[in-house]
């Protein structure tokens, strides 16, 4: 199963992009199964076919909302004429949000969303607001981003359930659950603390099983996902607190400071102080995927 990565094309770019269907390029209509390791979501505002979210096919009918969680598997099928925007970005870009993340892996369940008349207007607003304020990049661009983005998950959450029905239903897997169970954990504020073990201990199943079932799920390991888990946490303490770096280490699961630099030093290519001084702007360890390769114009 390919898995598609952000691919950042400088030191200094985002973990974020957005654009047409057209703009983002042809990746953005990909007919075959694939996964990826960011969020996206689109905004449909034209099109017919159908939009497959792990085995279960939504049939389209804009204006929608379709969301993507990391690891989820998905494609267009039998789509004409898709017209809209894609939205891509990985959960560090959710830094001064983190809630946001369970908001999303909700959102990913439920896959598409009808958006009725008042809903429709609203969204195609925020949607233009977040291309333009991406496209300018004037000063600031980034917290503007952050925030509309927020108010896009926080709207489409508050959405009813009445989202359009499945043609083709496929109830997931136990694997499939089990891998959904981890993810969700590790959202959580403990979650980034438990080891592969007391994560397989916590959900009923052993330490194999979880494995095999994340990888299944995700295409990588329980232990790769609890150190981005960690890392993501680091990241959102250097950047919106004033603990220091012991203290921080402590509160992202090692008792000893060196290690902790050590180990984010090599998953960020930065040290801790380095990330905290630059404002959490340099050495981005993330591949925007080669779909999303133009960045803001100056």
């Amino acid at each position: 199963m390919p898995t598609h990565r952000l691919e950042v094309p400088m030191p200094n770019a985002l973990p974020f992009a957005i654009g047409t269907f057209d703009t983002i390029g042809p990746m953005s209509r990909a007919a075959f199964p694939h996964r990826h390791t960011f969020h996206e979501i689109v905004h449909v505002t034209g099109g017919t076919g159908s939009h497959v979210v792990d085995l279960t096919r939504f049939a389209l009918r804009p204006p929608a909302l379709c969301f993507i969680a990391p690891g989820q598997v998905h494609h267009w099928e039998n789509a004409d004429g898709l017209d809209g925007h894609v939205i891509l970005f990985t959960d560090d870009f959710l830094l001064d949000h983190p809630a946001d993340r369970h908001a999303l892996r909700g959102l990913g369940r439920r896959s598409c969303l009808e958006l009725p008349a008042d809903a429709a207007d609203r969204t195609a607003r925020l949607v233009a607001e977040l291309d333009a304020e991406y496209r300018t990049g004037a000063d600031g661009f980034q917290s503007v981003l952050r925030a509309l983005l927020h108010v896009l998950v926080v709207r489409a959450a508050r959405l009813p359930a009445h989202h359009p029905v499945p043609d083709a239903p496929a109830p997931r897997s136990r694997p499939g659950s089990v891998a959904a169970e981890f993810v969700l954990l590790l959202g959580t504020p403990e979650g980034a603390l438990r080891s592969v073990r007391g994560c397989a201990q916590h959900l009923g199943v052993s330490v194999s099983y979880l494995s095999e079932a994340v990888k299944a799920s995700t295409g990588r390991t329980p232990g790769e996902l609890i150190r981005q888990a960690r890392v993501h946490e680091a990241k959102r303490l250097l950047l919106r607190t004033e603990l220091s770096v012991r203290q921080i280490a402590a509160r992202v699961g090692f008792g000893d400071p060196a290690y902790f630099c050590r180990f984010f030093r090599r998953e960020t290519g930065a040290s801790p102080g380095d990330f905290r001084r630059g404002g959490g702007d340099i050495h981005h360890d993330h591949r925007l995927e080669s779909i999303a390769r133009a960045g803001p114009s100056a």
